[in-house]
């Protein structure tokens, strides 16, 4: 079987989408009989890269201000050496794994990981949700088969395309390795570089952006007593995304107190740690196709506080403490609950570890291929 493979989600920094693609292209490379071609954009490859390309948010930001309709011209490029390649490479099944696929003469999967710049499109740069609206539909209509993260992105599929439910199969995603429990001599050297103790620091990972609903968390965060506070601080993990300078003034004052670090993006080895190390994980978002921190958490025995909407109900299940993500004082009594209970925070991280243990990438990437062979099967 010869799949090809669109690859450029791991030119940037990998943060949701990226692992996907990585976890997937690394599943698919170990399968005997599978030949895989990966599209890097500006040519093809069959090698797997594991590092972003060094400043490619000022690259990308630096040919939108030069080039008049920026991502329409890049979708051009890119679509013409897509075309060449698959042809050269002679390509049986072509898997998109960021939503918008580009033309294919034969059976195309596409994994579509949520409709949040449809129903949240406020949480989204206007030039995203552009481009997503130009291009996504035109691709799903063409789809031999599409993959979702989770039953809860099916449903939404089906409700706003009016997509058959069995052209849909939710494919759920897995947890690496890494993640697993550690001691706080395990965590020591990575914990004492951001100045943190094992066990006793707040946490909340995701791209600073509006749909990640971090200001939640933080305004949470302001209304704990002070000695939890001095106890506990919040520290941040990610990459700044967009809109961010209301939330920068909010963290601003809890930064220069010590209550607030923010760490900003971490390498998967140093963050696999810091999670391990967290006492709970925050995780407020107000949309989510999935959610793999919450299930990273889990998998380190880490007890979980998320939002109890969209796909995050499915992933942490009876494992953690589901919020109203537009209202912080269920936050305040969740952190609260945590920390003046051990025994019941020692009773979520067994379950959560058990649950975590069903989520595998060797699940995901089998039941993908087998996918894969349906649409070849059909075609």
């Amino acid at each position: 079987m010869k799949v090809a493979l669109n690859a450029t989600a791991l030119l940037s920094p990998l943060t949701g989408i990226g692992q996907y693609t990585y976890q997937l292209a690394k599943g698919l490379q170990a399968i005997p009989g599978l030949e895989l071609d990966l599209f890097y954009g500006s040519g093809w490859s069959k090698e797997l890269r594991d590092r972003s390309v060094h400043n490619i948010a000022a690259i990308k930001s630096l040919f939108k201000r030069c080039m008049p309709n920026a991502y329409a011209v890049n979708r051009f490029l890119q679509e013409n050496r897509f075309t060449r390649g698959v042809l050269s490479n002679q390509a049986e099944v072509y898997h998109e794994p960021n939503f918008l696929a580009f033309k294919f003469n034969g059976p195309t999967v596409i994994t579509v990981h949520d409709l949040s710049w449809i129903r949240f499109p406020h949480t989204h740069p206007v030039e995203r949700v552009r481009a997503m609206n130009a291009y996504f539909e035109q691709g799903l209509r063409r789809a031999a088969h599409i993959l979702t993260d989770s039953e809860f992105v099916k449903g939404e599929i089906m409700d706003v395309f009016g997509v058959k439910a069995e052209r849909i199969r939710p494919v759920l995603l897995g947890v690496e390795p890494l993640f697993y429990p550690r001691t706080a001599e395990d965590t020591r050297s990575v914990l004492d570089r951001h100045g943190l103790v094992h066990g006793r620091y707040l946490l909340a990972v995701g791209t600073l952006e509006p749909r990640k609903n971090l200001q939640i968390a933080l305004r949470a965060y302001m209304q704990l007593p002070q000695q939890i506070r001095k106890e506990f601080p919040l520290v941040l993990v990610g990459m700044n995304g967009w809109r961010t300078s209301a939330l920068e003034l909010q963290i601003a004052p809890l930064v220069s107190a010590g209550e607030v670090r923010q760490v900003g993006y971490l390498p998967r080895e140093e963050l696999a740690m810091v999670v391990a190390g967290a006492f709970t994980l925050i995780y407020p978002s107000i949309y989510e196709g999935f959610g793999l921190p919450p299930l990273e958490a889990m998998a380190c025995g880490v007890p979980v506080i998320a939002s109890g909407v969209s796909s995050l109900p499915e992933v942490v299940g009876d494992t953690g403490l589901l919020i109203n993500p537009h209202d912080d004082e269920t936050v305040v009594q969740a952190i609260l609950r945590l920390v003046a209970d051990h025994d019941f925070r020692q009773h979520l991280s067994q379950k959560a570890l058990t649950r975590s243990a069903e989520f595998t990438w060797d699940k995901c990437v089998q039941e993908t291929i087998d996918v894969y062979g349906q649409v070849l099967n059909g075609w």
